[in-house]
């Protein structure tokens, strides 16, 4: 048992290495921090705090996590897990282990565990009442799913996340999920749902000058609109892209642009232009592999 002084002298040394450990893992400093959050574990369990002893191994779970230790993230995940229980104050800390957990079972391939413990990471968020957290969790959810091959599961997450983005008003968020639905549906097939949610997804990307989104979502949409065997419009969004593209003096997408509008004019009949793209698109090609 420490003597109180020795305790109080403990506690503070884990502090700053908690500190510190957060500090240099913001910087980049992964191997440093990680260094300081050991430290900081070993001294947190020798003066019997239980919550930042939870604290310090949910942030080395998020570390090994983003450094793609996988196995190690669990580990740490797990270690909290036993640690806080049921320990009411500590949900948050709960709920980001069962995300690690999650996350690294699906990048692990286990997609069984992967969603038990996604779900129950969703169910906490949902008894904290925290928005921004149930769509994370959805979305996780939406990713696991998708990787099983079930893209109707995955499709009904991502709905269940679109409505909670627009109802918190996160436009960033709202612009990412309608993108995702838009692929999910390409994927599916569903060409014309495809479309719906890119049109939705285009506005709101223009509405936040986002045009790094734009030009992927107008490449996208052309694609759509090609595959239901409407050329015109394919020639319209690829047109847009075309624009931005030299608007924003993005040469590659401008190439890229120049070859789909040469394919969607030669599918439409109309030769002499898809000639005119298609050495246009050849000419930068060469322009871009010289520079």
């Amino acid at each position: 048992m420490l003597v109180p002084q020795r305790q109080q002298d403990h506690y503070e040394e884990a502090n700053r290495l908690l500190r510190e450990g957060v500090q240099q893992q913001q910087a980049g400093d992964s191997l440093a921090a990680m260094r300081s959050l050991q430290e900081s574990l070993a001294l947190f369990q020798a003066v019997g705090d239980i919550e930042k002893q939870a604290q310090v191994l949910s942030c080395l779970a998020y570390i090994v996590y983003h450094l793609g230790d996988y196995k190690s993230a669990i580990s740490h995940s797990k270690q909290c897990l036993l640690l806080i229980n049921d320990v009411t104050n500590l949900q948050v800390i709960k709920m980001q282990a069962l995300s690690h957990l999650g996350n690294a079972y699906r990048h692990l391939g286990e997609y069984n565990k992967a969603i038990e413990f996604l779900q129950k990471c969703l169910k906490t968020a949902q008894q904290l009442g925290d928005k921004r957290s149930q769509v994370a969790g959805l979305n996780n959810l939406g990713l696991v799913y998708k990787a099983l091959g079930d893209l109707d599961q995955a499709i009904e997450f991502k709905q269940q996340s679109l409505e909670i983005v627009r109802e918190l008003q996160d436009h960033w968020g709202e612009e990412q999920v309608l993108k995702n639905l838009g692929n999910t549906w390409y994927g599916l097939g569903d060409f014309a749902k495809a479309i719906a949610y890119y049109q939705q997804c285009i506005k709101r990307a223009y509405s936040l000058n986002n045009h790094r989104t734009a030009l992927q979502v107008l490449h996208n949409l052309g694609n759509a609109c090609y595959a239901l065997g409407d050329f015109a419009k394919a020639i319209a969004y690829y047109e847009q892209r075309l624009l931005l593209a030299r608007a924003l003096k993005d040469k590659r997408t401008e190439e890229q642009s120049l070859g789909s509008l040469g394919v969607a004019c030669e599918a439409l009949g109309d030769y002499v232009k898809a000639i005119n793209y298609y050495e246009e698109s050849l000419e930068l090609a060469k322009f871009l592999e010289d520079s």
